[in-house]
């Protein structure tokens, strides 16, 4: 094996002897380490939930300041929703819509903004207004331009399972495949896998007993070698399962997912609703890393 490099599964990836921490915008998300919780914002009114939509600048200051107040550490903020049967808007609009409150953000807040985005132009605009983290739901697959932009920033992003579209693939091995896709893509141009996280993609239309498999599955994804982000919040699975077809009567069901996350290896949780989220994660936690009490 030619020196520098380390192996992953079937692949080889340089980086020396990595473990699965990285640094995501100055935050240490791993093993070892707290979950990270990641509030969510929309600005597309096109977002399954309506409850996570924002429309000004002044509007998405206020919510996400209540946010971090309730226990979240990120704030990710989106223009362009990828719910199922949702058509991608022009990058004009995707930019007109994000930019302002990404700037907005940034200029109230001190904590780091992550911004979800398929399109090479709109990270690059976002990350020049100062955020700090890329959220790419198509594994840096949807534009040939994104890897450049990460490796230009040296950001940290979080990448998301996708074949052909975000989210469409179901296993817990074409998930790791398809993962594994993207990392070669981070080596390939220059990009420091230890600020990369991985996403598996639950939700996006696949099936309910689909998104449970990935779930329950969930600690296979650590042989990869990243951290684990997941977002199940308000998702249709939890309405399939427990017949709630309305995303906001989703919430204990939300928590109860999260929970299972984190105690099958999920080291950053996306949510609509920290401060429940907050509670569901610590105790999870405190179970996961729970010793055999001494006699």
């Amino acid at each position: 094996m030619p020196p520098g490099w380390h192996v992953w599964t079937n692949c080889r990836f340089r980086g020396g002897d990595l473990t699965r921490v990285a640094d995501l915008a100055g935050i240490r998300v791993g093993e070892g380490n707290p979950v990270v919780i990641v509030g969510v914002l929309n600005i597309s009114p096109d977002s399954f939930y309506a409850g996570s939509v924002v429309r000004s600048p002044a509007e998405a200051v206020k919510r996400a300041r209540r946010m971090l107040d309730e226990g979240a550490d990120i704030v990710d903020v989106g223009a362009m929703s990828t719910a199922p049967g949702v058509k991608p808007i022009p990058v004009g609009l995707e930019r007109r819509r994000l930019i302002p409150i990404v700037e907005a953000l940034v200029k109230k807040l001190d904590s780091p903004i992550s911004v979800d985005t398929q399109r090479a132009e709109i990270a690059r605009a976002a990350l020049e207004a100062g955020a700090h983290i890329i959220n790419d739901v198509s594994g840096l697959k949807a534009d040939p331009g994104m890897a450049r932009v990460l490796a230009d920033f040296g950001c940290s992003a979080i990448l998301m399972a996708s074949g052909r579209k975000p989210g469409d693939v179901r296993t817990i091995e074409g998930i790791k495949h398809e993962l594994e896709k993207s990392l070669r893509m981070c080596e390939r141009h220059d990009i420091n896998l230890e600020k990369i996280l991985i996403d598996p993609g639950i939700g996006f239309g696949k099936g309910a007993e689909w998104d449970l498999h990935i779930l329950a599955n969930l600690g296979k994804l650590a042989a990869l070698g990243r951290p684990i982000c997941v977002a199940v919040s308000r998702k249709s699975f939890i309405g399939k399962v427990l017949d709630l077809p309305d995303p906001a009567g989703r919430l204990w069901g939300s928590l109860a997912a999260t929970a299972i996350a984190v105690l099958n290896g999920a080291d950053v949780i996306r949510t609509h609703d920290p401060k429940e989220t907050l509670h569901a994660v610590r105790l999870a936690e405190s179970v996961r890393s729970a010793k055999k009490p001494k006699s």
